[in-house]
Order: C-alpha cells, then sequence, then structure tokens
C-alpha cells in the first residue's frame, strides 16, 4: 500500500484507520494468492487453464485446492469410486492440481464430482471451473457434466453486426425466471420469458 494512506484527508476516518489497514493487508494478500506469480487479468481468464479440457487426443483437467491432500476424480465412468487413474497430482506449492487422461476415459454428457481429501477429512465437490453442471431430476443433486459434442455449435448469423443505438439490456436469470418452485430451464425461458423481455422494448 502507498505510504500516502487514501484516509489521510478525510478526518472522520481517523477513529477507524487500524481497521482500514488491516482489511487492506487482508485483500492485499488475497490478490497475492488468487494471482500467484501472474496477474488478476490472468486469474480471471482462469477457465482456460483450469476445468476439463479436451486436446482431441487427452483429457487435461486442473483445480486449484490449496488445503486439499488428495484429489480423485469420480463419475459415471468409473462407478464413483476412487481409482488410482484417475487420482490428480498437485503441481506447485500455490495449491495446482492436474491430470491427464485418455481421450476414451471420459465421454460427452459423462457426469463427474471431486473426491477432495484434506487433513481430518474429505467431501465430493464440484470444480470450482465446471463448464456445465445439471442436477438429477430424482435425487435433485447437482454433478458436472463433460460436454464434448460430436458437432459444435453452429452459428446461425456469421457476421452479426449491432444496432448503432445504445442497447437497452435488461438481466435476467434463467433459473429463477419462473412462478413455479423449481430452477427453470432454457427452453422454459425462450419460450416464456424472452418474448416478454423483447415486448417491454428491451435487447
Amino acid at each position: 500500500m502507498n505510504p500516502v494512506k487514501f484516509y489521510i484527508s478525510d478526518p472522520w476516518l481517523k477513529p477507524f484507520t487500524g481497521i482500514i489497514d488491516e482489511r487492506i493487508e487482508k485483500c492485499e494478500l488475497k490478490e497475492l494468492q488468487l494471482k500467484g506469480k501472474g496477474s488478476l487479468a490472468g486469474f480471471a481468464m482462469g477457465h482456460h487453464y483450469y476445468g476439463l479440457h479436451n486436446t482431441g487426443e487427452r483429457w487435461i483437467f486442473r483445480e486449484w485446492a490449496p488445503n486439499a491432500s488428495d484429489i480423485f476424480i469420480t463419475g459415471t465412468f468409473n462407478g464413483w469410486k476412487e481409482k488410482p487413474d484417475y487420482r490428480m497430482q498437485r503441481i506447485n506449492e500455490y495449491g495446482d492440481w492436474e491430470i491427464n487422461l485418455p481421450s476414451e476415459s471420459m465421454t460427452h454428457c459423462d457426469l463427474f464430482k471431486l473426491s477432495v481429501h484434506w487433513p481430518g477429512g474429505k467431501g465430493e465437490r464440484i470444480p470450482s471451473y465446471a463448464a456445465r453442471v445439471v442436477q438429477d431430476d430424482t435425487t435433485k443433486i447437482f454433478s458436472a457434466q463433460v460436454w464434448n459434442p460430436a458437432k459444435s455449435h453452429k452459428w446461425q448469423i456469421i457476421k452479426f453486426k449491432p444496432a448503432a443505438t445504445t442497447p437497452v439490456i435488461y438481466e435476467a436469470h434463467v433459473g429463477m425466471a419462473t412462478h413455479e418452485e423449481k430452477t427453470g430451464t432454457y427452453n422454459e425461458f425462450t419460450e416464456n420469458i424472452i418474448p416478454l423481455i423483447a415486448k417491454a422494448g428491451y435487447n
């Protein structure tokens, strides 16, 4: 922190300088933990590094778990069991874990979670950078899902050009946009909510 404190010009903050300094130190420590040897911008793009990625020949999966002592990937492909072939390895002092798997180890729509061990316990966790998470209709339990369709999504408008006027944006939450006591689906949102938003004059 710059030795010239920002609160010097505000005498009303003088009684709280100790607390402010403590919070600043915590923020700086958290920033250091998040960015490691990189930058906060790099951390914000972490989904390009962490999570599950298919290289064409192999799967590469990475997770940030600094307090873990052991991590296994469990899922429909291994009976939800901790198997040696699906055991991750810690690769640095910052808490990054990694595993490389043959392409046949997972297939499109497989469900998976992490079985995380830590000193004194263990538990199931959804990967922090899961690209897709689904809920079982019966148990209501959420799991990460492998998403690697044979054909990628084909955009209908290749050269989209936005209107020159300032857009009027309506922020909506797909899962909450329903009167029913459940998580709304994208199809329901498309059929029931988007027409109302467009009718109200939003882009």
